[in-house]
């Protein structure tokens, strides 16, 4: 007879590497039917044995084990706590900047992607919070940045789309003193490269449409805490916001978390080749790719992640040029979002980085010229000639 709380017992699998723990998750096949494939559990609610006996389950927005398995596996993979699976990665964000109260200080990355700049700056602040954005990697800036009040720290690393990186220990060692949340947003190195909770960050933040998921069929966000108090938040937020990820997304993610490693590894080594051709390219003006050595963030990426990721921003010698690349691309995809199997070419001006101010992205070089590429994992030599010939 199968225990009450079956679904709850799970090996945490901490004696495998990280290609298996991918593969096998967290429960990693079903504990009643022995099914290799998670099952989905395709139901709003769930029958009670008798008066006082349950399942551990009640309702799927409270819990579901389709979406526990693959916050379980997230968990494992980001080494925290406990995981929490949302709709989005806006949903996830709203969830986490909820810990904050009424006049509260938040401190994030100046190259922050436009979505959260948005939630910051048109929900939370009119609900009295306040956000400064500071170039992470100057650390005397960011401690003079501090009040009494700031709570978080928030970063991304590389950032979207600028590709800058902070130094998540020394970061931590900041927050840690000061008494304030250190958050990451690991969206583009993903815990097959880089693991912020064990370098010292206290949430870990993800789009799951992006890497995780990687087959640009999800839309789905991810939080990951080290603490169970942060868990108890999360958690409470997810019941009442009723932003839990559905069961047949969870899957997929599931599904597609079992090649994370394999995708990365291709994401990586195509990057390498394609960032080496357009740096030499000579409508190619600048280039923003984190794996070159004269990279200003190259040696604190070498420290505490194991790669470089898939993204590579660029800067052409003319509109005309950027226009032309984006229309003319034909095996690349001219689309929004990253990480997927297929290479997509973003304009940020117009997609991603819309939400923010004009003299901040003119600031930040997110100009008319400026081209953002999420490398997919065709043959490298393909998307090069594809760039080829849409650069002309």
């Amino acid at each position: 007879m199968i225990n009450d709380n079956y679904y709850e017992s799970y090996d945490l699998k901490e004696d495998l590497h990280f290609d298996s723990k991918v593969v096998h998750g967290g429960l990693g096949c079903d504990p009643i039917t022995g099914a290799v494939s998670f099952p989905i559990f395709q139901t709003a609610t769930f029958r009670h044995r008798k008066f006082g006996v349950s399942t551990g389950y009640d309702y799927s927005r409270l819990q579901n084990p389709t979406r526990q398995e693959l916050e379980r596996t997230m968990a494992i993979l980001e080494e925290g706590t406990e995981a929490f699976a949302f709709t989005s990665g806006q949903a996830a964000n709203m969830c986490l900047f909820g810990l904050l109260k009424r006049g509260d200080h938040v401190i994030l990355s100046d190259d922050i992607y436009g979505g959260t700049f948005r939630i910051c700056e048109e929900i939370f602040s009119n609900l009295g919070c306040e956000f400064t954005y500071v170039e992470m990697s100057d650390l005397e800036t960011l401690k003079k940045t501090i009040r009494p009040t700031t709570r978080m720290i928030f970063v991304e690393t590389p950032t979207n789309p600028m590709m800058k990186v902070a130094d998540i220990r020394k970061i931590a060692d900041i927050a840690k003193e000061n008494g304030a949340y250190f958050v990451v947003d690991n969206t583009f190195l993903t815990p097959y490269f880089q693991r912020p909770l064990t370098l010292g960050a206290d949430i870990v933040v993800h789009s799951g449409t992006k890497y995780l998921c990687g087959h640009n069929d999800v839309i789905a966000g991810i939080a990951v805490v080290k603490t169970p108090e942060l868990a108890e938040h999360f958690r409470g937020q997810m019941k009442s916001r009723g932003n839990g990820l559905g069961p047949f997304d969870s899957w997929l993610i599931i599904r597609g978390l079992k090649t994370l490693s394999l995708r990365m590894q291709r994401h990586n080594e195509n990057a390498k080749k394609v960032a080496a051709w357009l740096r030499n390219h000579p409508k190619v003006k600048k280039i923003y790719y984190v794996g070159f050595e004269d990279h200003p963030g190259y040696e604190v990426n070498l420290s505490q992640a194991t790669g470089f990721g898939g993204m590579i921003s660029f800067e052409l010698d003319s509109e005309e040029t950027a226009h032309r690349l984006l229309s003319e691309v034909k095996m690349i995809l001219f689309a929004e979002s990253l990480g997927g199997t297929e290479t997509l070419v973003t304009y940020p001006l117009t997609q991603t980085h819309e939400s923010i101010p004009d003299e901040i992205r003119q600031k930040l070089g997110i100009n008319e010229r400026f081209i953002r590429i999420s490398i997919g994992i065709e043959d490298p030599d393909d998307i090069i000639a594809d760039l080829k010939q849409a650069l002309g």
